[in-house]
């Protein structure tokens, strides 16, 4: 039974149900991080964890799948599509049953890394089966699914992540996982052709540059992390993490520009469409993963919302993704892809330039817009993005390459949530002084606030009266202080947006697609 339906893996339903499998695996993946990020508190309880320790869950997680993102293109030609792909869908699936049977905080660190490291695969797999597994390699429906799922994941992660907890322990973030990863593991079994590999590669592996670029990305990715918590290289953790980070980037870099059998083909930066499209999806990084790490934040701390408030704020820009994933596969396919990238960054930039100008009074209708253009501004520009940065490359070349496009998109969303995090700290207390000078007891306007604000405190029969205005008093301008930090920030954001537009002009239009590797 099972070879009669590979059989008919040549026809366009079969493998289109195989590639949605992987779509769903790609999906399970990029979705995971969010919802257990937004219900961390609800696992520290449930381990007994400190907030120091608590963070080692997604921290170790993050490195072990930075770690095994490029590492997917050598294992790709080791094993081929299929097979990673199952055994990448397979390990995240028995990993996340491990999770969720985790009897103390190390157990579940520990499963958590195997969590990431197993199933990084199957994003960039998913990615290059797209260009490879279809009619001239350029199917567009399929990049169209994948960068409808790369943006729309991070968004609607922490409102289902948080639906999840109030509705069901948090094992369940955990558990979710495996009816659907079965269902892609039996599915691409069944659907996705088997591609013959190169298991002999094995011997040649490269160890060397293995250790060198686990050591490399995983402290890369630990120092973004921690560094505004510790105060960056005021903490001497960092420091010497920097330098084992720097020796093992010379020694990963060197034998990979040197090895006839290089782990990880940093060759492919020298193709300029690549190159350029790699460093237009690390600002997209930046703003996806900020705008979802900053707007809930603010909705939490200025405007107090609950979570499935601030979930249905954050669904119009899921909303505008979905909507807007198959107009920009249209769009790519009848005009210029350039054309379509600047379109969507510029859509992004307007959305985000307009999320710099809240107030402390901004709700669903003020956020609508904002919401909706960065939304169809993400989508426009992932979809045509990924075109050009993979669409000129040789069959061959894309399993690597689709692995380090997805590196340099994450490293680019972890870059940027350190960087926001910083500028935050230092914003907010930029803004706190400045207010501060301001209010000064002999302006007119501030003697109405506080005595208009004692005369209700007193009717209220407030004990203190004049001691509750002035603390009235302070807690307005702090949180003014606040919303003016959020402002700047998605300006800071917006200015990306605007700047990486000039990268557009590097790019090459595709020429015509390369003939798809054979099945």
């Amino acid at each position: 039974m099972v070879s009669a339906i590979r059989e008919k893996t040549s026809s366009g339903l079969a493998l289109n149900i195989g590639f949605f499998a992987m779509v769903i695996g790609m999906f399970m993946a990029i979705l995971d991080i969010q919802i257990v990020a937004s219900s961390i508190r609800q696992i520290q309880a449930g381990v007994s964890a400190s907030q120091e320790e608590i963070a080692w869950i997604q921290t170790g997680y993050l490195v072990a799948e930075v770690v095994g993102i490029p590492l997917s293109g050598f294992l790709n030609r080791v094993f081929g599509i299929r097979r990673l792909f199952i055994m990448s869908a397979a390990g995240f699936v028995v990993s996340s049953v491990l999770c969720a049977m985790s009897w103390d905080l190390d157990s579940l660190i520990f499963f958590r890394i195997i969590q990431g490291f197993s199933g990084a695969a199957m994003v960039p797999t998913t990615m290059a089966a797209s260009f490879t597994l279809f009619p001239a390699g350029r199917s567009m429906t399929q990049q169209v699914m994948i960068g409808m799922v790369a943006t729309l994941a991070p968004s609607i992660g922490p409102t289902l992540g948080g639906w999840i907890t109030q509705h069901a322990s948090w094992h369940w973030l955990f558990l979710v996982n495996v009816v659907p990863g079965i269902a892609a593991i039996t599915l691409v079994f069944l659907f996705i052709p088997k591609q013959k590999g190169e298991i002999a590669l094995l011997k040649r592996l490269d160890v060397t540059a293995l250790v060198a670029m686990a050591l490399f990305l995983g402290l890369f990715e630990w120092i973004i992390d921690e560094g505004p918590g510790e105060s960056w290289f005021q903490s001497s953790a960092i420091v010497k993490a920097s330098i084992v980070c720097a020796v093992a980037s010379v020694i990963f870099f060197r034998r990979a520009l040197t090895s006839p059998v290089p782990l990880v083909d940093l060759r492919v930066f020298q193709d300029r469409n690549f190159a350029s499209g790699a460093l237009i999806g690390s600002v997209m990084g930046f703003g996806l993963y900020g705008s979802v790490f900053l707007l809930p934040l603010y909705l939490g701390q200025v405007r107090g919302y609950s979570s499935l408030q601030i979930g249905e704020i954050m669904s119009v820009a899921g909303l505008a993704m979905f909507i807007g994933g198959p107009i920009a596969g249209a769009m790519t396919k009848r005009y210029d892809p350039r054309f379509v990238v600047a379109f969507g960054l510029t859509l992004a930039a307007a959305g985000t330039w307009m999320n710099g100008h809240m107030t402390s009074e901004s709700s669903f209708r003020e956020l609508f817009w904002p919401q909706a253009l960065r939304g169809a501004g993400l989508i426009l520009t992932m979809v045509p993005t990924t075109n050009l940065a993979l669409g000129t490359l040789p069959p061959e070349r894309v399993a690597n390459a689709s692995g380090l496009f997805t590196v340099c998109r994450n490293l680019g969303g972890a870059i940027g949530i350190a960087v926001l995090t910083t500028m935050m700290l230092r914003f907010n207390q930029m803004h706190e002084q400045l207010i501060a000078s301001g209010l000064s007891m002999s302006r007119p306007d501030v003697q109405t606030f506080l005595s208009t604000m004692t005369a209700r405190m007193q009717a209220a029969g407030v004990p203190d009266p004049e001691g509750t205005a002035l603390a009235q008093l302070v807690y307005r301008a702090k949180l003014e202080a606040t919303v003016m930090t959020y402002n700047n920030l998605f300006l800071i954001m917006s200015m990306s947006f605007a700047l990486v537009l000039l990268v557009v002009l590097l790019l090459d239009k595709p020429k015509g697609p390369a003939p798809a590797a054979a099945h």
